[in-house]
């Protein structure tokens, strides 16, 4: 029907909620006119609000791994009167079924998860080889249980007030070719890039006229500082780091604007991806079988290495080949070619 209203209970990261757009932008396709409303941590209302298939975002003010069940019972009791056919819960948590289920929700569709029956009502069974990519996991939760998912998969696309962003990249002293550099990870170390290869793609771009903005948050700040101090002066006065020093939203926004992007696997490179940006993505400890970056202007850099991927936050070796031995000069050319010729890779989904 066409004004189904659905609640999704969002994840809790920015690159998952990123991709959960997949599943908003399906469920449009399905429902056209149906109402989606995402209950999320406060942080994601810049993205929910840039995402049209979305009505609105419910701020979740229970923080991740939490449980306040007294808080998550007077919310589900408020989202009652919101009259929602369904909802859809993307964390396989217990706790995050709970709201749904105070809120007397008829539909409440999730995967199995930690012994949640009950509490879902439409509690699906994972099968991993056949989902591969979350986001495939995602768009499942909108079709009947087994049903064929619909190719090509929707790829998340983030909407931008261009001249908004074209004004703050103004006011943040921005102008020309603009280099955005992403070299945090909130997951751990494993999956940064070295500072000195960082720097020297800086180092590469400004030579050719280009500015370089480094984007992160707070914690990002002391690694974009030592990104900065490996340049020649002159070619630091080129380099400014806005790590920390931005809002999320200031953060789309900004690298709406960017010419190019490199970035580690993290939020920021999924935030990118949506942007439609040309962007070169470094890989480490993780993977792009799982979570690729899902645009058609990108790089996918990672190098083979006995001992990985492994997916750990710390190298368990203490080496970091995996990222030490991928050299920059490899990024500035896939980057290069991204430029000038468009896609380096097939699509990935």
């Amino acid at each position: 029907m066409s004004n189904r209203r659905i609640l999704i209970i969002g994840p809790s990261w920015v690159g998952d909620m990123v991709m959960a757009q997949t599943l908003f932008k399906v469920l449009r396709q399905l429902h056209p006119g149906c109402e989606i409303d995402v209950l999320a941590p406060a942080w994601s209302k810049p993205l929910l609000d840039r995402m049209p298939e979305v009505r609105k975002g419910l701020s979740m003010p229970v923080g991740h791994g939490q449980l306040q069940l007294g808080t998550r019972l007077g919310i589900g009791r408020e989202l009652r009167e919101a009259g929602y056919d369904q909802a859809i819960v993307l964390p396989n948590s217990l706790k995050s079924a709970l709201i749904p289920f105070f809120a007397k929700i008829p539909q409440r569709t999730g995967w199995r998860g930690e012994m949640r029956y009950g509490l879902l009502n439409d509690v699906r069974k994972l099968n991993k080889a056949h989902y591969p990519l979350m986001i495939e996991r995602f768009v499942a939760l909108a079709l009947p249980e087994g049903a064929v998912l619909p190719q090509p998969i929707p790829r998340p696309a983030l909407t931008v007030d261009q001249k908004a962003a074209a004004k703050l990249l103004e006011e943040k002293g921005l102008a020309g070719k603009v280099l955005a550099l992403c070299p945090g990870a909130e997951f751990g170390p494993a999956k940064r890039w070295p500072d000195k290869h960082y720097a020297a793609v800086a180092a590469e771009y400004v030579g050719r006229g280009w500015q370089v903005v480094l984007m992160g948050s707070a914690k990002d700040s002391d690694v974009a500082e030592r990104i900065r101090s490996a340049l020649p002066p002159t070619a630091a006065a080129r380099c400014v780091n806005l790590c920390g020093k931005t809002s999320l939203g200031q953060a789309i926004d900004i690298l709406s604007q960017a010419t190019a992007v490199v970035s580690n696997d993290s939020g920021l490179m999924h935030i990118s991806a949506a942007l439609g940006r040309p962007l070169a993505v470094v890989y480490g400890s993780t993977s792009p079988g799982f979570t690729p970056p899902l645009a058609e202007r990108v790089a996918v850099e990672q190098i083979p290495v006995d001992c990985g991927p492994c997916f750990k936050r710390e190298c368990p070796l203490g080496h970091l080949k995996c990222l030490v031995d991928l050299e920059p000069a490899r990024v500035i050319r896939s980057l290069d070619a991204l430029l000038v010729d468009g896609p380096v890779s097939k699509e990935l989904i």
